[in-house]
């Protein structure tokens, strides 16, 4: 709890810093727009993101089609901040610990981009399935990431304490 805390006033810091900076909404934000037309086009798709006038969002466009909204939330680094707090709960060695949590961000970090390149696409192509696109496919990839990678950090952490007591 005490993780979670801690990065999660430091997360809110530093949304508070980005309001003034070069970047909108903020840094973070900016880059996984950028990084899912970046994919979105590599899907053959036409795709742009534009700052929103009346809100700090970005929208995105497939083949000139707006589809939807990236706000903050879409970066996913409140979901990294509830990983990593989940494993530094069954904090292992520093080293394993601190890769693990590591690749687990970075896995995240890619899950999130491509739940947002399926629903964009996925709402492109099959409009009248946003709905299902949007409150379940979008959260099952990125919460089913999450879930696996600490299912396998537990299976792995305990192995480990009962590879330690065997000693």
């Amino acid at each position: 709890m005490g993780s979670y805390f801690i990065f999660s006033i430091l997360y809110s810091w530093y949304l508070s810093v980005s309001e003034n900076s070069n970047y909108y909404p903020d840094f973070f934000t900016h880059l996984v727009a950028l990084q899912s037309e970046a994919v979105i086009e590599f899907f053959g798709y036409s795709s742009k993101i534009m700052i929103h006038p009346n809100e700090p969002s970005l929208k995105l466009y497939v083949n000139k089609v707006f589809l939807a909204r990236i706000i903050e939330g879409c970066n996913s680094i409140s979901i990294i901040i509830l990983f990593t707090s989940f494993i530094l709960s069954f904090f292992a060695k520093f080293k394993v610990t601190f890769l693990f949590i590591f690749a687990g961000a970075v896995l995240i970090y890619i899950a999130n981009i491509l739940r947002i390149v399926i629903l964009a696409i996925g709402i492109y192509e099959y409009p009248q399935y946003t709905s299902f696109l949007h409150t379940i496919v979008f959260p099952l990839i990125i919460y089913g990431t999450v879930f696996i990678l600490w299912v396998f950090w537990v299976r792995l952490f305990s192995k480990n304490i009962v590879d330690e007591k065997a000693v």
